[in-house]
């Protein structure tokens, strides 16, 4: 028996366009329609595709931590931890403020701006938030090169925080310059 009509859309570039419209507008601000709109396809193909708007929402989280929030990953392979830090911030800086991306972060804004409808979406953006710090504490156990002063746990704690300020000050309109500046002060600051 032949199996259903060949998607008549790019899967690929229809994710891409979600992950715009829920890191522009956050997940409880992206409704169906903007979403079908944004991806080119109409409800039943999505759905058939990717599933419902939430679980649509999880293949963007995937999608987006392999993509733009890739970085975070990457800059755990630094040969220092004090490198780490730094491309782990400045990082932060660069994707929130991109040109041709929506300003601040798509899982910061999931985890704030949601309400008890969006439990589930709120609970796996902390989720990935919580495994990119134990990440980064692991790696900040094996760095000899950071000041004594500052225990691993703590100072990957310190790392989000500021990573995470970055993005909603960027949300909030702050330029990449203006961040870049905040993130040489708070590189040295925990970095001397």
């Amino acid at each position: 028996m032949p199996g259903g009509r060949p998607r008549s859309f790019d899967a690929d570039t229809a994710l891409d366009r979600a992950l715009e419209v829920f890191w522009r507008h956050g997940y409880e601000g992206t409704s169906l329609t903007d979403l079908t709109a944004a991806m080119g396809i109409n409800k039943p193909s999505m759905y058939a595709a990717f599933g419902n708007k939430e679980e649509l929402f999880g293949k963007v989280l995937a999608r987006y931590l392999d993509g733009p929030g890739g970085y975070a990953a990457d800059a755990l392979d630094a040969p220092t931890g004090r490198e780490v830090v730094e491309r782990l911030i400045r990082g932060a800086v660069d994707l929130t403020t991109g040109e041709n991306t929506p300003h601040g972060c798509l899982c910061v804004n999931s985890v704030h701006a949601c309400g008890p409808d969006a439990h589930t979406v709120r609970q796996d953006a902390i989720a990935v938030r919580k495994a990119g710090e134990t990440a980064l504490r692991r790696r900040l156990e094996q760095a000899t090169d950071l000041p004594s002063h500052h225990t691993p746990a703590t100072l990957a704690a310190l790392v989000h925080t500021i990573s995470d300020g970055i993005a909603v000050q960027a949300a909030a309109g702050r330029t990449h310059k203006e961040l870049q500046q905040i993130a040489d002060l708070a590189l040295r600051t925990l970095l001397d």
